[in-house]
């Protein structure tokens, strides 16, 4: 999968999982102040990560990370009682590579992934500042607005593949 400019995006091998971790803490723990217990949880080891590089240094530039099966039941079991539904969560995209493409790129490899497994559906749920970008992409907001622990407020969301 390519992405926008000079990132590469693909499925991470264990040992490049530090990279989509590296990102999230840039993001999520430094940037937004969200507790590193509740940004690193144990549904991480049951996840698909997609990792971003930029080329050709192979920086860790972005990340997102799939849920999907029994796993993403467990999780969210009202929003994908299903089973066809992935739960795209903790996108996140470095300082230095926002504003060019990345974040949309992410999500782009995330429902590409989705469909290679056989899911017909993605949930996620939202920062709210972000609402905006998601539904640029083609998800829709629904039901109350909620804090899911990181004291940000967000809203579910999702798209039919």
């Amino acid at each position: 999968m390519t992405a926008p400019q000079r990132y590469r995006i693909a499925v991470a091998a264990e040992p490049e999982l530090e990279g989509c971790y590296a990102v999230r803490r840039e993001v999520f723990v430094t940037e937004q102040g969200v507790p590193e217990d509740v940004e690193m949880d144990a549904y991480d080891a049951h996840a698909v990560h997609l990792l971003a590089t930029s080329e050709p240094d192979g920086r860790p530039a972005g990340t997102a990370r799939i849920l999907h099966g029994a796993v993403a039941r467990r999780k969210y079991p009202t929003a994908v009682a299903d089973g066809l539904t992935a739960v795209l969560g903790r996108l996140a995209v470095g300082r230095s590579a926002r504003g060019t493409g990345l974040g949309a790129a992410l999500v782009r490899a995330v429902e590409d992934e989705a469909r290679r497994l056989g899911l017909t559906q993605v949930y996620l749920e939202a920062q709210t500042h972000a609402l905006g970008f998601y539904e640029r992409l083609g998800y829709r907001a629904y039901g109350p607005e909620f804090d899911e622990g990181s004291g940000i407020p967000h809203q579910a969301m999702r798209r039919t593949l």
